[in-house]
């Protein structure tokens, strides 16, 4: 709390406020860290019970099972043994620890929300900021809108009058500005898009690369490469590059157009542009985590008809998922996304002012001391900006994302927010402290409108991650098989691969999604005449062939069911966490209103004995009055004694 106090004094309660929610934040994310390596360790120490994955590396089950084509052409019969190593990957993050971590986050969230408005409301008494208003920074008109508009009005409040921007100018450059947004946001999806489209190209390479034998052309990877692995791995990497591109230009493009929409209030300003900054790096930063998450193996069809992305002329046929599942994959993207943007930030952070500060101190080498004095080197370090606050919640906030919407498919995710945030508190402290000149210090009692996208963003966490376990992870089918359809009640898992797989008959399937000449393995002959793939269908030759199993609509039952019992639980728990945690403490809230309660009494009691005096000054009464009271004094200095 000392580190804060002496960021407010030196900074202002703008940036001491910042400090304090980082610090806070910081603190909360320590349990988070701690249940979720536990979690992680679960997975870990359980992975010997993984029964599916033991089957998969089976040779007499998985190495017999030969899966259908995952491309067009490119892509040859394979053997369910293949995919071995991601299946014991997958488990790690993919077992019942993750329900309960989901469900974990879904609390932790709302405490530390509640808790920190507690913190906030004490912060506020202590820097004497209870009786702050944001009326008063509307007040202050910004220089831009001042010179920007011609139009006078009076106002009502100042009984002055001001600049204004008439309301058909607001509407065209709202509307202009409005259009801009989505557009950017439109070529962010275009660009996901395009990724995807890359994913499915690639993929069919990388298959044919290593048909026979994952190593045969990527001896450094070992045995852990395989064709999905590394097209989500590349496709990642990809789609972060993109990411930073379009971040570096969307910053111009969001200040431009907020700029041009003249707003009239510093507060209004930052407002403005912290909503069109948040929504276009949510789409930018998480659309692609959505994808996988809820999107890919979603629609694949079956080898009868699979279903294309845009149709079957571009022979761009939907991802497959792999039969671990999807959720290592989604492990991936958040993985190399989410760290990715953390480690480019801090060096961006801590490099780039040093670099630019290095580079205009030039002038000062060849100079003694007693030419160049240290206020002018103070005056010639980088400035801050206006702005600078708003960068710095707005990469916490998307970092708060990254930890909240996915995290069921990530337990270490808040540990890494960890590492990186314990860095970051000292990364922001040194270079406020050492390569920008020192900001103009500014009043504020609140984090502003973060507090509410903290709080949105909580409550979708909580929609995402009941969906990830239910939809992109594979605990719902298990547990169905378990409980419904395993044989002899035995409920251990075995038996549970082969009743994931349906099966297909080679014979039917198309041309085009037959493999090439030379493009199956060695051990492919015509003896094998089926071929198996994930889905729950009937085989061929039942009456209802390749239709819909009935399990297939008991496992999405149990989906739906589990995603509105976990939503409902942990929404009824947020709700009442909430409201057993007030969001002032109780000695705060005393304090308060004992030092009302004292200032009416001061008023009250100068306004009666300065009636006395009036009224003995008037011969109507003679009265003592009480030494105190000097009605000479100025109001002010009388109400400064009283406190």
């Amino acid at each position: 709390m000392l580190f804060f106090n002496f960021n407010r004094k030196y900074y202002g309660e703008k940036i001491g406020i910042y400090f304090a929610w980082l610090g806070f934040y910081t603190e909360m994310l320590l349990f988070a860290a701690v249940v979720g390596t536990i979690c992680f360790i679960y997975g870990f120490l359980t992975y010997d019970e993984n029964e599916w994955s033991k089957e998969i590396c089976d040779e007499n089950i998985g190495g017999k099972i030969v899966m259908c084509p995952l491309c067009d052409k490119k892509c040859g019969y394979w053997k369910l043994n293949s995919t071995c190593n991601s299946s014991w990957q997958s488990h790690l993050f993919d077992n019942v620890g993750t329900v309960f971590f989901a469900i974990f986050m879904g609390i932790w969230v709302t405490l530390f929300l509640e808790f920190w408005k507690r913190r906030q409301a004490r912060l506020e008494y202590e820097w004497d900021l209870v009786d702050f208003e944001e009326e008063q920074q509307q007040l202050q008109l910004r220089p831009e809108y001042e010179t920007k508009c011609t139009n006078r009005k009076l106002n009502r409040i100042t009984q002055e009058m001001e600049p204004y921007l008439p309301i058909t100018t607001k509407c065209a450059r709202t509307c202009l500005s409005g259009a801009t947004v989505l557009f950017w946001i439109s070529l962010i999806i275009a660009c996901i898009i395009g990724v995807i489209a890359y994913r499915l190209a690639v993929y069919a390479a990388f298959a044919s690369i290593m048909k026979d034998n994952p190593t045969t052309h990527l001896h450094v990877v070992g045995p852990l490469i395989t064709p999905q692995l590394a097209t989500s791995v590349t496709a990642s990497c990809i789609n972060f590059v993109i990411i930073m591109v379009l971040n570096l230009m969307y910053e111009r493009v969001a200040v431009w157009i907020t700029d041009m929409e003249i707003p009239k209030t510093h507060l209004e300003y930052e407002n403005k542009l912290t909503v069109k900054m948040f929504l276009f790096q949510f789409v930018n930063y998480y659309s692609s985590c959505f994808y996988v998450a809820f999107f890919k193996g979603k629609f694949v069809g079956y080898p009868k008809k699979y279903t294309y992305m845009f149709g079957e002329w571009s022979n761009l046929r939907n991802e497959e998922c792999d039969p671990g599942g999807c959720l290592i994959e989604l492990t991936t993207q958040l993985v190399i996304v989410m760290t990715g943007k953390q480690v480019w930030g801090n060096i961006q952070e801590a490099l780039v002012p040093w670099l630019m500060n290095w580079w205009g101190s030039r002038k000062a080498r060849g100079h003694p001391e007693s030419l160049y004095s240290r206020w002018e080197q103070d005056h010639d370090l980088q400035g801050f900006g206006q702005l600078g606050l708003f960068y710095e919640y707005l990469e916490m906030v998307i970092q708060f994302g990254f930890i909240t919407l996915f995290v069921a498919s990530f337990p270490l995710a808040p540990l890494l927010a960890l590492m990186n945030n314990i860095i970051e508190v000292r990364v922001d402290a040194w270079k406020l402290t050492t390569q920008f000149r020192r900001p103009v210090a500014a009043k504020a009692h609140n984090i502003g409108a973060w507090q509410e996208i903290l709080n949105g963003m909580a409550v979708l966490s909580v929609v995402t991650n009941a969906f990830i376990v239910a939809f992109t992870s594979d605990m719902i089918p298990r547990l169905v098989f378990m409980y419904a359809y395993q044989p002899d009640g035995e409920m251990n898992m075995k038996g549970y691969i082969n009743n994931s797989l349906s099966v297909f008959n080679i014979s039917e399937l198309k041309p085009a999604n037959r493999p090439e000449d030379g493009e199956n393995p060695f051990w492919f002959n015509s003896s094998i005449t089926t071929c198996r793939y994930r889905d729950y269908r009937y085989p061929p030759g039942h009456e209802k062939e390749y239709a819909h199993t009935m399990q297939f609509w008991h496992i999405l039952a149990a989906k739906l069911a589990f995603i509105i019992i976990m939503e409902h639980v942990v929404f009824v728990v947020k709700f009442f966490v909430a409201w057993m945690i007030p969001d002032i403490p109780s000695d705060v809230r005393a304090r308060v209103k004992r030092e009302r309660y004292l200032v009416q009494e001061y008023l009250h009691n100068y306004e009666v004995e300065k009636l006395k005096i009036q009224l003995s000054q008037n011969g109507h009464n003679e009265c003592t009055c009480t030494p105190m009271i000097y009605p000479s004094l100025p109001r002010h200095e009388v109400l400064s004694e009283c406190l």
